[in-house]
């Protein structure tokens, strides 16, 4: 048995030879290895100073990073290292932050170039990484490769998690150049540490490794993949430690809210599809909304109106500002000051008094006190006689009936407030908006309206549309596609949030017959009971 047993051990022991035979050893740059450079790298990080030495470049402009060019000492290492990452198996990643595609996790692969590379990082480089931080860095091995290609992007992001210290990025890519997108792209920050302005753009450079620090102001993007013939393939992930101190996040002040606008139905009549404004089809719209929390009005405006507007957008000298910050929203909207009478009664309808009552009409949503809401329809039979009964009483004390009638009004009016946001947006490529924290502790019911103009030829491809999403799950509940003059209606909860998809460069060549790029409008309200 003991012989037995012995042989075993033996031929696992020669396994482990063998596969240790089979890992090639990452010689890395030359300069890791020399004292006086790694002092000068950790002095001049501690006084955030700039510092270069051969091919190592320590910049701490917006953030401090580091750039480490030829960090593979060895061509043939590399090539190898390329070969075995593009025969891995890749997953299409996508939402509302990246599209790009990921390998499984490297921790545990055994490929010879890969394990080497691997061996190399959370090893020798490291030791030498912690020393230059003078932090202690954690063993742990946290390594993906991803491929961008055209249209891929990675949108402004901090890295922050709990437990990531250092960022890596080792690329591996053919000849490269800005115009083909896919930089790693640097930004400033605010007093409030949000992202201002993109101040660095790093190009992609075979062999090159470049990390940061992770903390509250280490906002990056990869820009969009411009090119359609060229894969950005790259190592990236974090090396672990104790996490830099972070101040409170910011909290963005409240959007403000206003009640209708006091208009009657002559607007609607003016405006509207005179469909929608049949009663017994805005009970069809009704039961429908109310089993799925949405529905899309095609021909929603009268064709003429749609067109004045079309027409408006199109040609009137509206002002638009970029909302930011780009690690939560990037768009245009228009200044309400500037808009033309066309555009400033569509705006003003959207408000009206009369249309809130139509919203209640379409979806059951208490949005005017004329709609009862489900409680009330209880309630009303059984309440009936002693709200009678207290009426006399009331009226006996004090000898008139005004006094009570207007108290009811009062608290009708306190019960039923409806409120809305609206914005007027412009959209082209590169617009987006992200999920972010803020937005999930602010989120309530509400009902969002989007109607969109100039969008005749846009395609789901380009991006642009908006998607709705569980909380923390990546699950999509419901997508809304900009389709001209459809009006779109969605009720969401306190568990629902939604982005709209980044606009891709497909999105932004020119249509046929059009000499400017694509770019199309939306109204886009939101209303609370």
């Amino acid at each position: 048995m003991s012989a037995k047993r012995q042989q075993e051990e033996c031929g696992n022991t020669d396994k482990r030879k063998r596969r240790k035979k089979r890992e090639e050893i990452a010689e890395v740059s030359s300069v890791v290895d020399d004292e006086e450079v790694k002092r000068a790298v950790r002095e001049a990080w501690t006084r955030r100073a700039h510092y270069t030495h051969e091919n190592l470049e320590l910049d701490c402009h917006p953030f401090p990073h580091c750039i480490i060019q030829n960090f593979i000492s060895s061509e043939t290492f590399v090539e190898n290292l390329q070969r075995e990452l593009l025969d891995l198996n890749f997953h299409e990643k996508s939402n509302d932050l990246y599209k790009f595609k990921q390998s499984d996790d490297l921790r545990k692969r055994t490929e010879p170039h890969i394990s080497g590379l691997r061996a190399a990082l959370f090893g020798r480089f490291r030791s030498w990484l912690g020393e230059v931080l003078d932090v202690e860095l954690e063993p742990t091995v946290d390594i993906s490769c991803a491929k961008y290609q055209y249209t891929d992007v990675l949108l402004c992001h901090d890295d922050e998690l709990e437990g990531r210290r250092v960022a890596f990025i080792l690329y591996l890519v053919p000849p490269w150049q800005s115009s083909d997108g896919g930089t790693l792209d640097l930004f400033t920050t605010d007093s409030h540490f949000q992202p201002q302005s993109i101040a660095k753009s790093l190009v992609p450079s075979l062999n090159t490794l470049v990390l940061f620090e992770v903390s509250p102001v280490s906002f990056h993007q990869v820009s969009e993949v411009l090119s359609e013939d060229k894969c950005r393939l790259s190592l990236s992930g974090w090396f672990h430690g104790p996490s830099l101190e972070r101040p409170p996040r910011h909290i963005e002040p409240p959007i403000p809210r206003s009640p209708h606008l006091p208009r009657d139905e002559t607007l609607l009549l003016e405006w509207v599809n005179p469909v929608y404004l049949d009663i017994s089809y805005q009970e069809q719209i009704q039961e429908e909304f109310e089993d799925s929390s949405e529905i899309q009005l095609k021909d929603f405006l009268k064709e003429e109106k749609f067109l004045e507007v079309s027409e408006s957008l199109r040609l009137a000298q509206v002002k638009w500002t970029r909302r930011g910050p780009a690690n939560k929203r990037c768009y245009e909207v228009a200044s309400l000051d500037t808009l033309p009478p066309c555009l400033s009664a569509c705006w003003e309808l959207l408000r009206s008094e009369a249309f809130f009552l139509l919203l209640s009409n379409f979806t059951g949503l208490r949005l005017h006190y004329l709609c009862p809401n489900d409680e009330d329809d209880e309630k009303e039979d059984g309440a009936k006689e002693e709200e009678e009964q207290e009426s006399t009483r009331d009226g006996e004390a004090t000898g008139s009936l005004t006094d009570s009638s207007s108290t009811n009004k009062s608290r009708e009016k306190e019960l039923s407030t409806p409120e809305c946001f609206g914005e007027l947006r412009r959209w082209s490529h590169g617009d987006y908006t992200l999920l972010h924290d803020g937005e999930a502790a602010r989120a309530e019911y509400a009902l969002d309206l989007i109607l969109p103009f100039g969008c005749s030829d846009w395609q789901s491809e380009f991006g642009g549309f908006t998607s709705y999403v569980a909380n923390e799950e990546d699950e999509e509940l419901l997508t809304v596609y900009p389709e001209d003059n459809s009006l779109a209606l969605v009720y969401r909860d306190k568990e629902t949030l939604k982005f709209v998809k980044h606009i891709n460069h497909k999105g932004s060549s020119q249509p046929p017959g059009n000499s400017t790029c694509r770019t199309f409008y939306d109204f886009s309200f939101v209303y609370y009971e």
